[in-house]
C-alpha cells in the first residue's frame, strides 16, 4: 500500500495542507504553532492517513517547527528547495497561485519525485547557525550606523549617539565572534570541519564558521552542483537558436546568506588561491565579465569546500578539481 502524502504550504502564521490518500483528497488550514501541529495530526488520523510522507518547502524558521514536530511523531519528512517546487510547477503549467494550489503542487511533487528524507539538524549546528546569523545582523547594523555617521549630520547630539551605538555594536560583534569560536571548539565535528576549510587559501576561521552555519551537513547534498544550486550560484543561460545569446546570470534562487558570505572570500581566493586564480584568469581571457568571474569564483570556492568536507582531506593545490564553471 502506497503511503499517504501531504503537501504543506508554510506561511508565518499558517499551514495549508493538502492530503493525497489513495483516491481520497482533502485540504485544510492549520495554525503554524504547536496547537496547529496537534490538530494536523488529529486531522490525518480522522482521514485514516497511515504511513504519511510530509513534504514542505525550506522556508527557514517558519518551516523548522512543523518539520521537527512531524519528524518526532514518526512521519517521513522531506524539506524541499523552493526552486525545485517552482520548476515542477512550471513543468505542470500551473496557473493558479493560491495557498491551496501551492499545497497541492507540493503534495503531487512528493508523490511523483519521492524526495530524500530530512533529519533535524544537530544541537551544535542550530546553535552555530543562530550565532553566525546574529553576527550578520550586528554587522549590518554597524554598517548602517557608520554610514549615518558619515552622512554629514551636524547635530552633536546625533553624532554622540551614533558613536556610542557604534562602540556598543563593535563590542557585541567581538563577543559573538568569540562565542562562535568557543562553540566550535566544544563540538569536535565542527572543529574538524573548520580546520579542513581553513586549509583553503582565501578561507579564514570566521568564514569557515559562517559556511558551517549555513550548511547543515554535507551529506545532504549528492554532489557539489547540488550544493551550488542550494546557494543560488548556478548560472542561468539564455541561448536559443543562432541569434539569442544573452549573458549568463546567477539564478539567485537559494540560500542568500550562503551566497553573500562567499563574496569577499572569493575576491581573496581569486588572488591567493592557485586553483581559483588560474581558473579566473582563463575565464577573463575567454571574455567573461568581471562580475561573472567573481560569481564563478564563489561557485568554485563552494565546490572546493564540498570536496574537502566530503573527503575529509585538506586542500591540495596540486590536486586538479574537475569542475565546469559554465556548463
Amino acid at each position: 500500500m502506497e503511503p499517504s502524502v501531504i503537501g504543506i504550504d508554510v506561511a508565518k502564521d499558517s499551514l495549508d495542507v493538502f492530503l493525497i490518500n489513495g483516491s481520497q483528497q482533502a485540504y485544510k488550514q492549520f495554525a503554524n504553532d504547536l496547537g496547529g501541529f496537534r490538530h494536523l495530526l488529529a486531522w490525518l488520523k480522522h482521514n485514516r492517513a497511515d504511513r504519511v510522507h510530509a513534504c514542505l518547502e525550506a522556508t527557514g524558521q517558519y518551516s523548522d517547527g512543523v518539520a521537527a514536530y512531524l519528524y518526532e511523531q514518526g512521519l517521513a519528512v522531506s524539506v524541499i528547495n523552493p526552486a525545485r517546487i517552482k520548476a515542477y510547477g512550471r513543468s505542470k503549467l500551473q496557473r493558479n497561485k493560491t495557498d491551496k494550489a501551492d499545497a497541492e503542487l507540493i503534495a503531487r511533487f512528493c508523490t511523483e519525485q519521492n524526495p530524500a528524507l530530512w533529519t533535524p539538524p544537530t544541537t551544535c549546528f542550530k546553535e552555530l547557525q543562530a550565532l553566525v546569523r546574529r553576527l550578520d545582523d550586528l554587522q549590518i547594523n554597524l554598517t548602517q550606523e557608520q554610514n549615518r555617521l558619515q552622512s554629514g549630520t551636524q547635530s552633536e547630539t546625533v553624532i554622540a549617539g551614533l558613536k556610542t551605538h557604534i562602540a556598543f555594536l563593535e563590542e557585541q560583534i567581538e563577543q559573538v565572534q568569540r562565542a562562535i569560536q568557543s562553540h566550535i571548539n566544544q563540538c569536535p565535528e565542527l572543529k574538524q570541519q573548520q580546520e579542513l576549510l581553513i586549509s583553503i587559501p582565501g578561507v579564514g576561521k570566521l568564514t569557515a564558521a559562517k559556511l558551517l552555519g549555513e550548511i547543515n551537513h554535507i551529506t545532504q547534498f549528492e554532489d557539489a552542483r547540488q550544493l551550488a544550486a542550494y546557494a543560488g550560484l548556478t548560472p542561468k543561460n539564455f541561448f536559443s537558436g543562432s541569434s539569442v545569446r544573452k549573458k549568463s546570470i546567477l539564478t539567485k534562487t537559494g540560500n542568500a546568506n550562503l551566497r553573500k558570505l562567499l563574496y569577499m572570500p572569493a575576491i581573496s581566493a581569486k588572488r591567493w588561491n592557485p586553483i581559483i586564480k588560474a581558473f579566473c584568469e582563463r575565464l577573463l581571457a575567454s571574455g567573461h565579465s568581471p562580475m561573472q568571474v567573481i560569481a564563478a569564483a564563489m561557485r568554485k570556492l563552494l565546490h572546493l569546500a564540498y570536496g574537502i568536507l566530503k573527503s575529509g582531506r585538506p586542500f591540495d593545490p596540486n590536486y586538479l578539481v574537475n569542475v565546469q564553471a559554465f556548463s
